[in-house]
């Protein structure tokens, strides 16, 4: 059987990380400075990008200052194809941009591997407008064709800080003899490997500062409900979906 698809994948975490080690050093220090005072981390990705948002959160050995923002037109069950309209909609960010409870000293990841849509782009623009640093992951190898944005700019080029998931154009890792289109997408798996590391990072240091974490446990362990509901009373006024 093949295996073309593990390999490829272990090789582009190896990737991921020789590539990014500054962008990731970088980011957990914003991410911990954030932390450290008092702000959440908001995470936004169109289509299947979306899936990092929920990824870290409410995720046992995950933080808890993280909102997922979860807009239903530019995710997969309310269609594939609508989804994918709206995310190449140059005024689609507008119509719910406004009513995010964003602050100032809040960081922002955004994830979309090409880069090249306006949605997410229009995203990470109006978070460094109004004042907060922004993350992006993205595939720079997408970069060789054009943007969709009416600036001609890419997801990395809105950011603060540009991390390349290294994902290569079309997504999909393996080739199959006499099967024209490749099979077997990475970017799920690379992006959450990346954005999981980030979180490890920025408690890393935080850790070393003194500073206390707030980490949840798993609901599945023995006493961790009490843990848990500590932690969420405290962010529960910003993190509507506590």
């Amino acid at each position: 059987m093949n295996n073309e698809y593990f390999s490829t994948l272990m090789n582009l975490l190896i990737q991921v990380n020789d590539k990014n080690k500054s962008a990731m050093q970088q980011s957990a220090a914003i991410l911990a400075e954030c932390l450290e005072n008092d702000g959440i981390l908001h995470v936004f990705g169109c289509g299947h990008s979306h899936m990092i948002a929920e990824e870290v959160f409410y995720r046992a050995g995950g933080i808890v200052p993280v909102r997922p923002v979860l807009i239903q037109d530019v995710m997969l069950h309310k269609g594939a194809l609508h989804s994918s309209e709206k995310e190449r909609d140059p005024n689609f960010a507008n119509t719910f941009l406004p009513q995010q409870p964003f602050q100032p000293n809040d960081a922002l990841l955004v994830i979309s591997t090409s880069g090249r849509n306006p949605v997410p782009i229009d995203v990470a623009q109006y978070g460094k407008e109004i004042g907060m640093k922004v993350i992006a992951i993205s595939s720079h190898a997408y970069h060789s064709l054009s943007s969709r944005h009416s600036k001609g700019i890419f997801l990395a080029d809105a950011a603060d800080i540009a991390i390349d998931n290294c994902i290569p154009q079309g997504d999909a890792l393996v080739s199959l003899e006499a099967l024209e289109t490749p099979i077997g997408p990475g970017s799920t798996i690379i992006n959450a490997a990346i954005v999981n590391d980030l979180i490890i990072k920025t408690t890393e240091t935080l850790h070393k500062k003194g500073v206390v974490v707030p980490i949840f446990k798993s609901g599945n362990i023995d006493g961790a409900e009490k843990h848990n509901e500590a932690l969420i009373k405290k962010y529960r006024n910003r993190i509507e979906m506590f």
